[in-house]
């Protein structure tokens, strides 16, 4: 049998490391019913969005022989703009897919046309605002700079986002999207990009973790009347 102070000082160390993880747990469990009792598609935001966007089918279109662009083509995307057919080459220039001139970037009103063909058609726009920088922690990091945030009326504070330099629709963010991207950084406890699942501070609480409960089932071995009745029958 452990001896009393061994006792003790487990005790006390399982004490201590339940308040010290208790928060954390709490948002584990929390973060982790959430997740479970949410739809993935609606926190993407597709019922916002059409079922499929309005695509225009275009004909007389240029080869890339005759854009005047010097270095080889790499990559090509046809891309369509206030119903204009676009070619967006090495990821970097935009050229009208008909007359071949060179686009630099989009408006806003034309960012607003690229938005309703995926937005539904009775969401109303309140504010259209360019976008130069986004910090760590914002709903728009880690896609292209600049763009357009298109703002709706609606209760979920819902926001469309639209690439400046190609015109490419890139996401939506509202309401529940936000609560989501809070309580998966509690989740991961990565606090800056989201998803990085290998943070230090991650592995600390987990083996902590694993620590507070391994001592809680060995306070329950050393304290139980059903063990020691059990032990004295074997003796």
């Amino acid at each position: 049998m452990v001896n009393r102070k061994t006792a003790k000082w487990i005790r006390k160390a399982h004490r201590y490391l339940g308040v010290f993880l208790g928060v954390q747990f709490l948002m584990w469990t929390i973060s982790g019913m959430y997740f479970s009792w949410t739809d993935i598609d609606e926190i993407h935001g597709d019922h916002f969005k059409k079922a499929a966007p309005v695509q225009t089918s275009f004909d007389n279109l240029l080869g890339t022989s005759q854009l005047a662009i010097k270095e080889p083509v790499q990559s090509l995307e046809l891309l369509e703009i206030a119903n204009e057919p676009y070619y967006w080459i090495n990821e970097a220039r935009l050229y009208n897919a008909k007359t071949g001139q060179r686009k630099n970037g989009i408006s806003k009103k034309e960012a607003q046309q690229v938005a309703s063909r995926y937005m539904l058609n009775d969401l109303e726009i309140v504010q259209i605002q360019l976008v130069d920088s986004v910090g760590p922690h914002h709903e728009y990091r880690g896609r292209p700079l600049p763009a357009y945030e298109i703002s709706y009326e609606t209760p979920q504070n819902l926001k469309a986002y639209v690439a400046v330099e190609n015109g490419a629709f890139q996401t939506v963010r509202h309401r529940d999207w936000r609560w989501f991207d809070f309580l998966w950084m509690t989740h991961t406890m990565d606090y800056q990009g989201r998803d990085n699942f290998n943070t230090l501070l991650l592995r600390a609480f987990s083996l902590l973790g694993l620590i507070t409960v391994l001592s809680g089932f060995v306070l329950w071995y050393i304290s139980s009347p059903s063990i020691r009745k059990l032990k004295k029958k074997i003796k």
